[in-house]
C-alpha cells in the first residue's frame, strides 16, 4: 500500500499542495481527478521521487520509498515520453531491459503487451509513424513492459477512441487484480466512475474527497428514490413527508424527508402489488465533482 501523509509543496511564493494525504491499496484501482492545476501531477511526480515535497511523506507498505523502491514502479507521463525515431517494439525492450529485465524476458513481455493493445502489426513501425492513439497505447505499453509492481498513470486514455479504452481498461483491470496499487488521473469522469475503486478528488492543490467510490457516493446521496411498479403510483403524492419529483404511470422518482416516509412507499406499494424496483439514486462522479470543488 501506498501512503501520501501531509504532503505540501511550494513553486516560490504560491503553494501548490496543502496537507495532501490519501492511500492507494494493494489491487485498488485509484482514481485521482481534479480540474487542470489542481495539484495532481505535481502529487504523481512527488510520488515518483521526480520532485521532492516540501514536508511530508510518501511511504510505501509502511517504509520510507527509496530509489530501489521506483524503479519497481511502472509510469506514465501525460506528455508523451517515446523516442520518435525508434520502432515501437525495439523501444519497448530497450526499456525493459533498462528496468534490468533480460532480453529474452523483455521481448517476451513486449510481444505480449503489443498484441494485448492492439499495437503487434505495428511493432516493426517508427513510433513518429503512428497515429496518436497508437503511440498512447504504446506509451501505456512502455509503462507496463517491465512488470511494474506500482502503477502510476497521468491521463492514461488520453486521444484513446471508445474501443481502445476497452483494450486499455482490460489490461489495466488485470494487473489490479493482480495485486498491483493503481493510481491514475483522468478528465473522463465517466471511465473514473466505471473503473476506480477508490477516489480521490483535488482543487487548488487540496484534497476535498477521498474514499471507495461507493461510500462517497452514499456519502452525497440525497434523500431521492425511485420506485416501479406493476400499477398506477400516483397514491405516493398523498404519502406524508414525500415529495414527488417525477411520475409516470407506475413509475415515480421522490424525496423522502425520513428514512421512514422512503420505507413507508414501498411497504404500501407492496400492498397494492407487484414491486419491480425501488432503488436510492446515486449522484454521479461528475455531481459529487462539481459539489465538492465549488
Amino acid at each position: 500500500m501506498l501512503e501520501i501523509s501531509n504532503v505540501n509543496k511550494h513553486y516560490g511564493s504560491r503553494q501548490v499542495l496543502t496537507d495532501v494525504s490519501f492511500t492507494v491499496g494493494n489491487g485498488r484501482m485509484t482514481g485521482f481527478v481534479g480540474a487542470n492545476g489542481a495539484g495532481k501531477t505535481t502529487t504523481m511526480r512527488i510520488v515518483l521521487g521526480v520532485l521532492q515535497p516540501d514536508s511530508g511523506t510518501v511511504r510505501l507498505d509502511g517504509e520510507t520509498l527509496t530509489t530501489g523502491d521506483r524503479r519497481r514502479f511502472g509510469y506514465m507521463p501525460e506528455e508523451r515520453g517515446l523516442y520518435p525515431k525508434m520502432k515501437v517494439a525495439e523501444q519497448l525492450v530497450y526499456l525493459a531491459r533498462l528496468h534490468g529485465l533480460s532480453t529474452q524476458a523483455a521481448k517476451a513481455n513486449t510481444d505480449t503487451l503489443l498484441e494485448r493493445l492492439g499495437l503487434g502489426e505495428r511493432a516493426g513501425d517508427l513510433v513518429e509513424a503512428l497515429s496518436l492513439g497508437n503511440q498512447q497505447r504504446a506509451q501505456i505499453a512502455a509503462a507496463l513492459v517491465h512488470d511494474p509492481e506500482f502503477l502510476v498513470l497521468d491521463e492514461p486514455f488520453s486521444g484513446l477512441d471508445p474501443m481502445a479504452v476497452e483494450v486499455v481498461v482490460n489490461v489495466l483491470k488485470d494487473y489490479a487484480a493482480s495485486g498491483v496499487p493503481v493510481l491514475f488521473s483522468s478528465h473522463q469522469l465517466d471511465i473514473v466512475e466505471r473503473l476506480c475503486d477508490d477516489l480521490v478528488i483535488i482543487a487548488e492543490g487540496e484534497i476535498r474527497a477521498n474514499g471507495p467510490r461507493e461510500q462517497l457516493r452514499e456519502q452525497y446521496s440525497e434523500p431521492r428514490f425511485e420506485i416501479q411498479t406493476a400499477h398506477d403510483a400516483g397514491w405516493i403524492r398523498e404519502v406524508p413527508g414525500i415529495s414527488v419529483v417525477d411520475f409516470d404511470g407506475g413509475f415515480a422518482v421522490f424525496e423522502a424527508e425520513t428514512d421512514a416516509a422512503s420505507q413507508t412507499v414501498l411497504q404500501q406499494a407492496i400492498a397494492r402489488g407487484p414491486v419491480q424496483s425501488f432503488s436510492q439514486q446515486r449522484p454521479s462522479l461528475s455531481t459529487i465533482f462539481k459539489e465538492v470543488v465549488q
